[in-house]
């Protein structure tokens, strides 16, 4: 049984962890709170390229990002719940992959707003 708690525990700390570091890099990059920076963002070559880029690019993926990290955090509540390990452990191996699409979709929104801005006069 001790075991299963630990199990349960992982899968709940690491998701829900993951689900709120991603929540809060959203919207701390989005409000220009979180520079650009070579740890944590969207570091693709066309948001590192000036702040307004950086800025522009993170405003336009917001959306995208907090979905990708509610999806971590809600797929970790059956870790928590009575239920079978398997299916918590479903529900996050589902988690991890809806909050990997929306975070390359976001990446895609990203890079995207960041090429179309106009030049700087």
């Amino acid at each position: 049984m001790g075991e299963e708690i630990l199990a349960r525990s992982i899968l709940l700390i690491v998701m829900a962890g993951a689900g709120v570091l991603i929540l809060w890099m959203a919207s701390a990059a989005a409000d220009g709170r979180l520079g650009r920076n070579q740890i944590a963002g969207i570091r693709l070559p066309s948001t590192l390229v000036s702040d307004r880029a950086w800025l522009a690019a993170h405003r336009a993926a917001r959306r995208q990002m907090k979905i990708a990290g509610w999806c971590a955090i809600i797929s970790s509540i059956p870790a928590a719940l009575p239920v079978p390990l398997p299916l918590a452990v479903v529900s996050v191996l589902a988690g991890a992959v809806l909050m990997l699409a929306f975070t390359l979709r976001g990446a895609q929104v990203a890079s995207r707003a960041a090429q179309d801005l106009p030049p700087e006069a």
